[in-house]
């Protein structure tokens, strides 16, 4: 094997991985079939704070607790949304999106719990029962 010249040798560069940033109360959320965002809330501490707000963990995705509705839903597969007469300017038939959510958010950060949950990071994403994707399009930790 021959020996690299100096001129030959490696650099090391920064990775390139994305950040992934802690969850907290008042973060904001998004349904790929609501209309509007919400925030996550939580209506007591962990116990744990980011710059002075309550951390979530993958265990806060309870709807009417954690989560309100994301205005309204135009998922073909939600019931509401087949029975409803209301039509956008589009022609597609709308209901108020009340999310159904049946599990815990995928993604946390498991080596960091936050009352025996995984932390809440701000890749973490969810499912509503009708076929809504849920992100968090903002960690919370700058916002109002």
């Amino acid at each position: 094997m021959a020996k690299k010249s100096h001129s030959e040798e490696e650099t090391i560069q920064a990775g390139r991985g994305s950040k992934q940033g802690y969850v907290v109360a008042g973060a904001i959320l998004s349904c790929s079939f609501g209309t509007q965002p919400t925030r996550l809330k939580r209506p007591f501490s962990h116990g744990v704070y980011v710059k002075e707000k309550a951390q979530m963990n993958v265990g806060d995705y309870l709807p009417g607790t954690n989560i309100s509705n994301f205005g309204r839903c135009s998922c073909p597969a939600n019931p509401a949304v087949k029975s409803s007469d209301m039509v956008d300017i589009y022609g597609v038939k709308k209901a108020n999106c009340v999310p159904v959510i049946t599990g815990p958010w995928i993604g946390g950060k498991s080596d960091v719990l936050v009352e025996g949950e995984p932390a809440l990071l701000d890749q973490c994403s969810n499912a509503c029962l009708y076929g809504g994707m849920i992100r968090i399009t903002d960690d919370g930790q700058t916002l109002e």
